[in-house]
């Protein structure tokens, strides 16, 4: 496969819930070093189609092909209360069969979570059980990141940090897709595109 070849892409994706349809031929690709967002009212279906990109959630039809490793962010915070900051590391690591931590270990310093190492996280506020939810997702170092909301509860400045990681992602040959439902920094992405009525519609180019 070439390095021009997309690292994921959807391929006629449809989606119902019941007589509700959610999906309705969802067609996109995300190339290699992109940083691709997605943009969409809240219930225009952004949740669901992460899960089907991250193979979480089954579409009714269409595929999704990928290549490389995946990190998934989602919207709904996925860490257990009852485990500290440093124990979710350890648990991601063995999950992740990952050597190391130094790339997790540098993740809490850039976020801030670096104190919290030995605070269970049922104890956190919101936007810092988001920002595990986020470390968890990036420490393998993953080619493809899928993010959903991933700087809800955020302050400006952890804003502001998220989005100089999302770039370092993509400096470096990852590819990064955010869906989201606020359109704010949209020249932030490489490309973008909404969410509407069942179907991904491009948007006008915000960067070359």
């Amino acid at each position: 496969m070439s390095t021009k070849d997309p690292v994921l892409h959807a391929i006629d994706l449809h989606k119902s819930y019941g007589h509700r349809s959610v999906l309705s031929g969802v067609e996109f690709e995300l190339r290699p070093g992109e940083l691709l967002g997605i943009i969409g009212e809240n219930g225009a279906g952004k949740s669901t189609l992460l899960q089907i990109l991250a193979g979480v959630l089954r579409a009714d039809r269409g595929e999704v092909l990928h290549r490389g490793s995946l990190g998934y962010c989602p919207q709904r915070i996925v860490v257990n209360d009852e485990l500290t900051v440093g124990q979710h590391l350890r648990y991601f690591q063995s999950a992740y069969h990952i050597a190391s931590l130094a790339r997790a270990e540098q993740l809490l310093e850039r976020l801030g979570l670096a104190p919290y190492r030995t605070i269970r996280a049922g104890s956190l506020s919101g936007g810092t059980r988001q920002k595990l939810n986020l470390t968890l997702a990036l420490m393998h170092d993953p080619d493809v990141v899928l993010m959903d909301e991933p700087y809800q509860g955020f302050d400006w400045e952890n804003y502001l940090t998220f989005w100089q990681l999302a770039t370092e992602l993509r400096d470096t040959g990852r590819s990064v897709l955010v869906i989201s439902h606020i359109a704010h920094d949209t020249e932030r992405f490489d490309r973008l595109f909404h969410l509407e009525s069942g179907r991904v519609v491009a948007a006008e180019r915000v960067a070359s």
